[in-house]
C-alpha cells in the first residue's frame, strides 16, 4: 500500500525567481573581483578622486548585486511581472551608474554624462518597485 504523501501531487515549482538569483551571484562576484582589483592594482595608478569614484562603483555594483538575489529570492511571493520590472531596474542601474563611474574612474573620460544618474533612477526605481509590490501583495494576503 502507497503512503499518502507518495500519490499526493507536488506542488509547482514557482522558478521564476531564479534567473535573478544567477544574476545576483554572477553582479556580486564581478564586483569582489573589481573591489580586489581596485585594492591592489589601482591604488598606486589612481589619484584619490578617482580611487574613491571607482570605490563607490564597486560598492553600489555590490549592493544591488544583493538587491537581485533578494529579487530571485522573492520568486514565491511577488508576482512575475514585479521580479522582473525591479531586477531589470537594478541590472540596468548596475550598468549605468556603476558602469559610468567605472569608465570614469578608469579612462577620466565622461563621454555621455546622464548615464550616472539614469542609473542612480534606475536604482530607485528597482526599490520602488518592490515597495509596491510588497505592499500590494501584502493588502491581498
Amino acid at each position: 500500500m502507497e503512503s499518502i504523501a507518495a500519490t499526493r501531487p507536488k506542488p509547482p515549482r514557482q522558478t521564476h525567481g531564479l534567473p535573478w538569483l544567477g544574476a545576483g551571484a554572477l553582479f556580486g562576484a564581478i564586483a569582489v573581483g573589481a573591489g580586489a582589483y581596485g585594492s591592489h592594482a589601482l591604488r598606486a595608478e589612481l589619484a584619490e578622486p578617482l580611487l574613491v569614484m571607482y570605490e563607490t562603483a564597486v560598492r553600489y555594483q555590490m549592493y544591488h548585486a544583493l538587491a537581485l538575489l533578494a529579487v530571485g529570492a522573492l520568486g514565491h511571493v511577488l508576482s512575475r511581472r514585479a521580479l522582473t520590472l525591479a531586477g531589470s531596474f537594478f541590472i540596468a542601474g548596475i550598468l549605468l551608474f556603476s558602469g559610468s563611474l567605472y569608465a570614469l574612474s578608469l579612462t577620466g573620460e565622461r563621454p555621455f554624462p546622464f548615464m550616472t544618474p539614469a542609473g542612480g533612477i534606475c536604482f530607485i526605481l528597482g526599490w520602488l518597485t518592490l515597495a509596491v509590490a510588497a505592499m500590494a501583495t501584502a493588502r491581498r494576503h
